[in-house]
């Protein structure tokens, strides 16, 4: 019980030092000691030993996303290739850059062959991705409420897959996308209304950098 409440403290001293020292590190090093630091304490948890707190710490660091300026000139980028399109462009809360690409310039309503409005967005986004190693992409497809679970799960695959493999003919790695299709459960607009259908049916593009 003394050793374990010993590294207790010892572990709460140190994530006072991540977070006091937060003003002079760089972002990189911010996700990467932050979640080295979280990893750690997961480690002690569940191991209780010095082994577990080593792999949680190896863990945390390995699973934290950096915002670099890589990052930072491809929001850019996107921003300047989707403008005027009602596509969003955001920085999200873990450090991942997102495209939020309504249907009506990505999918026909019901279908998932890629339409011409987005290649050109497709083609911004995966320029120059491959030059970056560290960086990884996933495609999360969505529909509105219309129709049952049985015809959207698929459909909303089905987009994400395409996305995916138009990136693919672009020469990104197909190893480093993953995808999703998650139907119509995650609505970000009232399915009451035709607008707030068409702004549910979308694919979501999220880029991410592995802290190194």
């Amino acid at each position: 019980m003394k050793k374990m409440m010993t590294s207790l403290i010892a572990l709460a001293l140190m994530g006072s030092v991540v977070l006091t020292g937060c003003e002079t590190m760089t972002t990189q090093q911010q996700g990467v000691g932050g979640g080295a630091a979280i990893g750690a304490i997961a480690g002690q948890v569940i191991g209780k030993d010095k082994k577990a707190t080593a792999i949680g710490a190896a863990l945390g660091a390995l699973g934290g996303y950096v915002w670099s300026r890589q990052m930072e000139d491809k929001k850019r980028q996107m921003e300047a290739a989707t403008a005027g399109t009602g596509t969003e462009v955001t920085q999200t809360a873990d450090n991942q850059l997102k495209l939020s690409i309504p249907n009506d310039i990505s999918f026909a309503s019901g279908k998932s062959d890629i339409q011409p409005r987005l290649k050109p967005i497709l083609d911004q986004f995966a320029q120059g991705v491959n030059q970056q190693g560290s960086m990884e992409v996933k495609i999360v497809g969505h529909t509105d409420s219309t129709g049952s679970d049985a015809i959207n799960n698929p459909l909303s695959m089905r987009r994400a897959e395409s996305a995916r493999d138009y990136l693919v003919s672009r020469g990104v790695a197909s190893s480093r996308i993953s995808t999703e299709g998650r139907g119509s459960r995650e609505p970000i607009a009232d399915n009451a209304t035709e607008a707030g259908r068409a702004r549910n049916r979308r694919i979501d593009i999220f880029l991410a950098e592995r802290g190194r």
